[in-house]
């Protein structure tokens, strides 16, 4: 999964800039990046978008299309969240996110959030884009996966222990949305831990910072350094 950081496609090297970030901010994806490089401390030019007016220069640089996309000074593009996760952490991790114990775990759990979790999520959040589909059953098999979380936070107050690591912050922000797919409905099922847990996620300075709104990037405005 992260060897897509050293096969990443270059558009060339960006003399005297820093790296650039397309985010959107309510996209979960571009969220775990931008939590991953707030905590590294790494500075990035961010360039907010609207999905339905994606820029051109995203799409050269990621023809797929899709958010988060992080072009390195030396041109190299990583387009996968996870992935722009890791190459922040790589650089700087001050708070122990990427712990050698955990690491091949943790992995192996977010791995589960991005392919298990996230089909049910999308069609418990998105039923209409989907032939056929009722939105209760993948409700209640992201119930069944969050289940597990909730078994772990039982243990300790964070998924792999007693501080936050790479898997709560990869995670919290899926998490994050099928709860506000119908908050109402989430607040009378039996997850108290997991509802501490995303609590305090959502109550940090950390998640305020990645979440502050900055207005959409256009060619030739002054750029917006991130974190601020």
């Amino acid at each position: 999964m992260t060897e897509a950081i050293l096969g990443g496609q270059g558009t060339g090297p960006i003399e005297g800039r820093l790296p650039i970030l397309y985010s959107f901010r309510r996209c979960p994806y571009a969220m775990r990046a931008r939590l991953a490089i707030a905590a590294s401390v790494t500075r990035c030019e961010l360039r907010e978008i609207v999905l339905r007016d994606k820029p051109a220069a995203m799409l050269m640089a990621s023809p797929k299309g899709t958010v988060p996309v992080l072009v390195d000074t030396d041109g190299t593009v990583i387009d996968q969240s996870l992935d722009i996760m890791l190459w922040a952490l790589r650089r700087r991790d001050p708070q122990g996110w990427l712990n050698p114990q955990h690491r091949v775990a943790m992995l192996a759990l977010i791995e589960e959030c991005d392919t298990q979790f996230k089909f049910h999520l999308d069609r418990y959040k998105y039923p209409q884009r989907y032939e056929n589909t009722q939105p209760e059953p993948h409700r209640d098999a992201g119930m069944a996966w969050l289940q597990g979380l909730e078994a772990r936070l039982e243990q300790t107050p964070y998924l792999f222990g007693a501080e936050p690591m790479l898997a709560d912050m990869a995670i919290a922000p899926f998490v994050r949305q099928f709860v506000h797919t119908n908050a109402d409905w989430f607040e009378r099922q039996p997850l108290p831990q997991t509802k501490r847990w995303l609590k305090v996620f959502l109550e940090s300075a950390l998640f305020a910072s990645v979440m502050h709104k900055y207005p959409v990037w256009r060619t030739g405005e002054p750029e917006v350094v991130f974190p601020g």
